[in-house]
């Protein structure tokens, strides 16, 4: 910190850490001997440029007393129905990932940003999840829809699909899928072979889980 004497006018240097942020300390000035009350600013509190996670997921209280129906919007499914949370904000790939989501009979929700989806997720366990690691967020290690589901108790993670679209990870790199608690990795440049990779990767999905979920009590 900068500290200017207003007796002598001297100029000298204050380390932050040996002040107390926001409150005021006295300290001599090095030249005169002048006592100098110096305060250390309060730390500016974070640019408001995106909600943390708990910001999103913090819903007010009551909210469960005065709960719309409307925001439970799989009623209307029939029980074998399948469901897919798309959480991307570029037209152009959401255009392209529908089509094949269709000929799979998914029926397709798509949200505009992390609290929408995180209020979809809280009412219904979907089928499958396609989310962009950039979704709502400048830090992709920091995406509020990933920090979800890698909370979620396993018995209802186990039942979703996650596939993670990137563009800086390759297709399929197991690893990554690993770290980032997806089931699948699919980079965008390979975008036009959604179809065979989805399928490719779901089977693989459901051979991992086949002899878990036979032996599981009904």
């Amino acid at each position: 910190m900068d500290v200017t004497c207003q007796n002598c006018e001297a100029k000298f240097k204050i380390p932050d850490e040996k002040l107390p942020e926001g409150k005021t300390a006295t300290v001599k000035c090095p030249k005169c001997q002048t006592r100098l009350s110096v305060t250390r600013p309060a730390a500016a509190p974070p640019a408001e440029e995106e909600a943390s996670f708990d910001d999103l997921f913090d819903f007010a209280e009551g909210e469960e007393e005065s709960y719309d129906a409307a925001e439970k919007p799989f009623d209307f499914i029939e029980e074998e129905g399948k469901t897919a949370l798309l959480c991307e904000s570029d037209t152009l790939i959401r255009e392209k990932l529908k089509p094949t989501l269709k000929l799979m009979e998914y029926h397709i929700s798509e949200v505009p940003n992390s609290r929408e989806a995180l209020k979809k997720m809280r009412y219904h366990t979907f089928d499958l999840i396609l989310l962009n690691e950039f979704f709502d967020t400048q830090d992709p290690d920091a995406n509020p829809v990933l920090i979800y589901i890698e909370r979620l108790y396993m018995e209802t993670r186990r039942n979703m699909f996650v596939t993670l679209l990137t563009t800086r990870f390759r297709t399929m790199d197991l690893m990554t899928a690993y770290q980032k608690s997806a089931n699948l990795v699919l980079n965008l440049r390979n975008i036009d072979d959604f179809d065979k990779i989805i399928q490719r990767g779901m089977a693989d999905f459901a051979l991992f889980y086949k002899v878990f979920k036979e032996s599981m009590p009904q």
